[in-house]
């Protein structure tokens, strides 16, 4: 079945069904194409899973809007604070030279990679706008190695659905499926308006989903696993947000 006739057969399902037994019936469609949601159980999981199901049918390869030049914010809001840990500490007082990124789970070629590696792999730049789910938003530019560069050089395995990626902050980590992972527009940011990545603002390293709120966008990022399950990462739900109430899925 071409993915035209999966998104007729699938937008006619959910527009035949209504109010309780529509959300049934959206939650099975979306198990025969295997677009479940890791945090699809519960009160709130059939909606999650009408949510990401419809997107990623409708969406999937779509692109989130780029900005020109002239939009970008004068003074982006930079929210939270950069870790206290001494190891981060460390590093920063060493210019982030000694800063890694590990890539392991289900690749053929393990890696660790330095930030002056990632800097000398093809770069691309985009203005787009990150909006978080506070109500607050600023659009800039970002500048980094696109993730499916650095999953192709370590050759990731057919059986793979998810990347999940870490901050040095431990408690800190989000993941995001093939489409998201492999998408042109996703980064590996070390670079923001033309300079260095702001510590302020996840420096030296952040994974940029543009396609989604800004929680997904983690800052600080030091490794990345590839898997085909959620299971054994925190409480199965995907990442840290939906153990405290929010989405896995945050498209926008």
């Amino acid at each position: 079945m071409t993915n035209l006739s999966r998104r007729k057969l699938f937008t006619a399902g959910l527009a035949a069904a209504g109010g309780a037994s529509g959300l049934a019936v959206a939650a099975a469609l979306a198990d025969r194409y295997g677009l479940i949601p890791p945090d699809h159980g519960g009160l709130y999981g059939p909606g999650e899973t009408l949510t990401y199901g419809t997107h990623r049918l409708l969406t999937r390869h779509s692109l989130a809007r780029e900005f020109p030049r002239s939009q970008i914010t004068k003074t982006p809001f930079a929210n939270g604070k950069p870790p206290q840990s001494e190891d981060f500490k460390l590093l920063q007082a060493g210019g982030f030279a000694d800063w890694r990124l590990t890539v392991d789970g289900m690749v053929a070629r393990p890696a660790t990679f330095s930030l002056a590696g990632l800097r000398r792999y093809p770069s691309r730049s985009q203005i787009t706008h990150l909006a978080c789910e506070e109500g607050w938003s600023f659009i800039a530019e970002w500048i980094g190695v696109p993730l499916i560069h650095v999953l192709d050089m370590v050759g990731i395995l057919p059986r793979a659905k998810y990347v999940v990626y870490f901050s040095i902050q431990r408690d800190w980590w989000d993941s995001v499926d093939m489409a998201d992972a492999l998408h042109p527009q996703t980064l590996l940011t070390y670079g923001m308006n033309g300079g260095d990545l702001p510590v302020g603002h996840g420096g030296p390293l952040r994974l940029r989903v543009p396609r989604q709120l800004g929680y997904k966008s983690v800052k600080y990022i030091t490794r990345l696993t590839v898997t085909d399950t959620m299971k054994g990462f925190g409480k199965g739900l995907g990442s840290a947000a939906p153990e405290e109430g929010y989405s896995w899925y945050a498209g926008i």
